[in-house]
């Protein structure tokens, strides 16, 4: 080998030193900040998230809540209307196999008849 090519290897590896002596430093910086803008765009990203779904059922809230307003009314306004959704509801159960026996129990004005077995005792003319 040559002096010259042993002097040229030689700066170069001073070079090839110093840079990585200067280069690593400078790229753990780099590195950290590029994972630190990744870390506040999730935050950032999961905050827009938990908002949007905030709004959401603030949202469904509302409309619920203006549903059930307008059944009250209607169930006022209509007696007949929370017969029929009972009635509804009666058929639904038994669509789906929820119900298993129904009993009878006859009533006059919503009152159970008690004693509607028992004949009643006509006195002898």
């Amino acid at each position: 080998m040559k002096p010259s090519s042993i002097l040229i290897l030689a700066v170069v590896a001073v070079a090839l030193i110093l840079g990585l002596m200067f280069g690593l430093p400078q790229y753990s910086v780099w590195q950290q900040e590029m994972a630190g803008k990744a870390r506040l765009a999730e935050a950032t990203q999961s905050r827009q998230i938990l908002i949007e779904q905030a709004r959401a059922e603030k949202e469904a809230a509302i409309l619920q809540a203006e549903a059930i307003k307008i059944m009250g009314e209607a169930a006022q306004k209509y007696p007949e209307y929370r017969k029929q959704e009972f009635i509804d509801a009666f058929g639904e159960a038994l669509k789906a196999g929820k119900i298993s026996q129904i009993i009878y129990v006859p009533t006059e004005a919503n009152i159970p008849i008690l004693e509607a077995g028992k004949q009643a005792v006509l006195p002898a003319n």
